[in-house]
């Protein structure tokens, strides 16, 4: 139809609707459909006053709202069953625009909602008014291509509706020019695995497949990003705004990374997002951004050569190149216990040669066991070799064991309390004015907090414990409480007593009552 200005707008739905018996026991969706007559007669009213523009009776249609009056109906099926009331009023003379209204629910920290929840009240409405059937994972995705513009997100789902009623979560990534979500873990994992030549040749395959790379960048940031906040974040399925089955996906992921891993992957996607926006060639810039994150020797700047140097320092405080090498050093001398063999046989021999005399004076026992005395001393000359018990020497390792028994104070304890800060803020508090010693498997904590008892045996706080010490250490610890040794003190005399005995070596007469 010919739009003509000023466009003239209805009028008053609710108010009309309660003149012609609506009492507001129900929803006003729900009494709509019980008497679309009315509606109807309403709204061809407006189009004959001149309105050109009529609202769908739908203001209270989202899922929220709906459930709040007990309507358990497919939510896009309701909205659709309400538009064509007013489709059908409208005639052709009339332009038909869905109504909506706020769900009641606030996002934090005004309420408990999450943008995800909100998404998807809205999305299945929006579905039915347009006439459209939504997959809820795509509105999802939509959800998340659109960072909470909702002209971003109206214009995509227009492009999805031009193509197919039937709007997937393929469909939109297809419009938007996404790479597939299974694209992006094959580039992370290829970053994992420091393989640029994978890395690469996926750009070009999605290359060929004419995916714009700038969104490439931007979907590899948010990809990161999600790796971030899973890492960081307690409850972080509520800051990604994803399917269940592709967070699983995205936890299994991110536990792969380190945090500098991530962290690196995020700057340096960044500034290639900055430099494609400058004008440089997209494919080239992306390239050499994964290139650098496969091969880390190739970076020069101060944070990444801070980061490689903490590698290397937590790998040297570990121990782990060095116990290697000193294992193998440490028995090639002691192999050189070659001497010992003349040990065997010398001596030995003669011992079974004075044992071939003693069977024969059997009746005589005493005497034999002289003869056999006699021959023992002989090999004593020998046993000076004995000190080459270098080979105790070698069993110095036996030491280690003592030395594990030993308690030492955790000199790393100031690192700890900085990843626990990170971590598990809640701990980090109680931990604060603290300390630990390791004794053995043992790592046991001194903390003049009380309730440091109640903490550790709460599985989270103990995991990131033991996590933070593994990622120092390398080791697994076993957790327990320092237990400081009670001093007994003499007991104090009374200094009433110490005058009295004063007073008595002093031969001064003490009357007592």
């Amino acid at each position: 139809m010919e739009l003509r200005f000023p466009l003239i707008l209805d009028g008053a739905t609710g108010t009309e609707l309660q003149r012609r018996g609506y009492t507001g026991d129900i929803s006003m969706e729900q009494w709509t459909l019980a008497h679309p007559d009315c509606i109807r007669e309403l709204q061809r009213g407006y189009v004959d006053a001149g309105s050109r523009v009529l609202y769908t009776p739908t203001f209270g249609g989202n899922a929220v709202r709906l459930a709040a009056h007990g309507v358990t109906e497919d939510v896009a099926a309701y909205n659709r069953r309400l538009a064509a009331l007013t489709r059908e009023a409208a005639g052709g003379r009339a332009l038909v625009a869905g109504d909506m209204a706020p769900t009641g629910l606030f996002l934090p920290p005004l309420g408990d909602a999450s943008f995800r929840q909100l998404v998807d009240a809205y999305a299945q409405q929006v579905a039915g008014l347009e006439g459209m059937e939504l997959a809820p994972d795509a509105a999802t995705l939509i959800a998340r291509i659109a960072d909470g513009a909702l002209r971003d997100g109206l214009s995509i789902l227009d492009q999805c509706a031009g193509r197919s009623k039937q709007i997937t979560a393929q469909l939109v990534s297809e419009v938007a020019g996404l790479a597939g979500r299974e694209a992006l873990y094959r580039l992370s994992d290829a970053v994992l695995a420091r393989d640029s030549s994978a890395a690469v040749e996926e750009l070009a395959q999605l290359h060929e497949n004419s995916y714009d790379m700038e969104r490439l960048c931007v979907e590899m940031i948010n990809h990161f990003r999600n790796f971030m906040m899973v890492k960081t974040v307690k409850k972080s399925r509520e800051l990604i705004i994803c399917t269940d089955d592709e967070y699983k996906h995205i936890e299994e992921s991110a536990g792969q990374f380190t945090l500098a891993q991530i962290l690196r992957g995020l700057d340096l996607f960044q500034s290639t997002l900055v430099k494609i926006k400058g004008g440089a060639t997209p494919r080239i810039e992306m390239e050499m951004a994964f290139i650098r994150l496969c091969e880390p020797k190739l970076e020069t700047d101060s944070d990444a050569i801070n980061q490689r140097l903490s590698a290397l320092e937590r790998a040297v405080q570990n121990g782990v190149p060095a116990a290697p090498v000193k294992t193998v050093q440490s028995p090639a001398p002691a192999a050189r216990p070659a001497p010992a063999q003349p040990t065997v046989p010398p001596t030995p021999q003669p011992t079974p040669a004075a044992a071939a005399p003693a069977p024969e004076p059997e009746p005589v026992s005493a005497t034999s066991a002289e003869p056999v005395s006699a021959p023992v001393p002989e090999p004593a000359p020998v046993q000076p070799e004995p000190p080459v018990p270098p080979e105790p020497a070698a069993a110095a390792p036996s030491p280690a064991p003592a030395a594990d028994s030993e308690q030492k104070l955790f000199m790393q304890w100031a690192d700890l309390m900085e990843i626990l800060h990170r971590t598990d803020i809640a701990l980090f508090g109680v931990l604060s004015g603290s300390q630990g010693y390791t004794r053995g498997e043992f790592f046991l904590i001194d903390s003049p907090n009380p309730t440091i008892k109640e903490f550790i045996k709460i599985s989270t706080h103990a995991k990131a414990i033991r996590a933070a010490l593994h990622e120092l250490t390398g080791h697994n610890y076993k957790l327990g409480l320092f237990k400081k040794k009670s001093i007994e003190q003499a007991p104090r005399r009374d200094p009433l007593e110490d005058l009295l005995s004063k007073a008595r070596e002093n031969h001064i007469q003490i009357e007592e009552h």
